[in-house]
This record gives C-alpha cells, structure tokens and sequence, in this order.
C-alpha cells in the first residue's frame, strides 16, 4: 500500500486465475474399451482438433462482439467436451451459452475469459494423456 501525493492510498491486488480442470477417466477408459486404443486415439485427436477450433471461434466471435457466434461455438464446446469425459471445459461452455441470453456483460466478458483458460487446460492435460498412451 502506498500514497500518493493527493494523500489518496492506492491498493493493488493480484488475482491468481486457476481453475481446476478435471477429466473423467472413466468416460475415457470407456470409449478406449468401445474403440480399442487406435479408436479412441482418433475420436480424441479429432474431437481435439474441433474444440481448439470452437474455441478459436469463441474469441473471435466475442472480439467481434458476435454473440451468436460465441454462443453457436460454446453450445458446440460443451457437447464435444461432455461427449468425451471433459466435465470442467463442459460446464463452463454450458455457462457461456447462458450468459451469452444475458444483459450481463462483465459476467459474459469473465467466462467466456474462463472458457479460453479452461479449454487451454483441458486440451494440454488430454494431449498428455495421449502422449503416454503412445
């Protein structure tokens, strides 16, 4: 804490954004024991692939201030994701979609943040779950 020369104090916070991101490893163990292995490898890697994309479009369409498009996007995120065992990236989508009907802007504007930090995690923690399977 600190004054200026006004006298007013000044207070600075930091705010550490981490969000847990969980996988369901049961969903996973099932596709894999529905695909065999190469199977599932393939689901997953495109099912990646075409989330990395939505939420691309997510972004844009929210730098656009599209929020059909954020919304067509995140509706998609949250199917893809719940379909192969990623609660935490669903859920949050599921929240985009909602907030998106809103006139809350500063509550859209923060998840959809949350979304792009959610959806970077979730894919890295599958592509390592990948990388061991190989």
């Amino acid at each position: 804490m600190g004054a200026n020369n006004s006298g007013v104090v000044k207070l600075i916070t930091t705010l550490r954004l981490t969000d847990q991101v969980r996988l369901d490893r049961n969903r996973l163990v099932e596709i894999i024991s529905r695909l065999g292995t190469r199977g599932a490898d393939v689901l997953l890697s495109r099912t990646m692939e075409e989330l990395a994309v939505q939420l691309a479009n997510v972004h844009k369409g929210f730098e656009r201030g599209a929020i059909n498009d954020v919304h067509a996007a995140a509706r998609k995120i949250a199917e893809f994701s719940a379909h192969v065992g990623m609660p935490s990236l669903s859920a949050v989508a599921g929240d985009v979609t909602r907030l998106a009907q809103t006139d809350d802007s500063v509550a859209f504007a923060a998840t959809v943040a949350r979304l792009g930090r959610i959806g970077e995690s979730s894919l890295m923690k599958v592509w390592d779950l990948q990388d061991l399977s190989m």
